[in-house]
């Protein structure tokens, strides 16, 4: 397998990462904000708390930022535009940290039942 091949994988890979964690966050929020909730929210909620847990051990960088350089990739490491993916920590952050305080709140305060 050439590293042009290698590249595209990981840049897949780290496309379709990309996305599920997006996706985790929002429901997570989303479940702090309106109280619904359900076997997803604890499923998005853990997948948060294992792509948080790989940032800090990763010096908060992404580790396949890294392998898709190994591989040539040049701006962006993902199939997603640069502009979508630039802000991620700054923008991603706020919204984790919102989100999981709203659902502490309403399953510790509100009573979920």
């Amino acid at each position: 397998m050439t590293d042009a091949q290698r590249l595209i994988l990981v840049r897949a890979l780290h496309t379709a990462i990309y996305l599920v964690m997006a996706s985790s966050v929002f429901i997570v929020l989303l479940a702090g904000i309106t109280g619904v909730h359900g076997p997803w929210l604890w499923i998005a909620g853990a997948l948060v708390g294992v792509e948080c847990v790989v940032f800090i051990a990763s010096g908060l960088k992404c580790p396949l930022t890294a392998v898709a350089a190994r591989y040539g990739a040049g701006v962006s490491d993902t199939f997603l535009p640069e502009r979508f993916t630039r802000h991620t920590f700054r923008i991603f952050t706020p919204l984790i940290v919102l989100g999981v305080l709203l659902v502490a709140a309403r399953a510790l305060w509100l009573g979920w039942r």
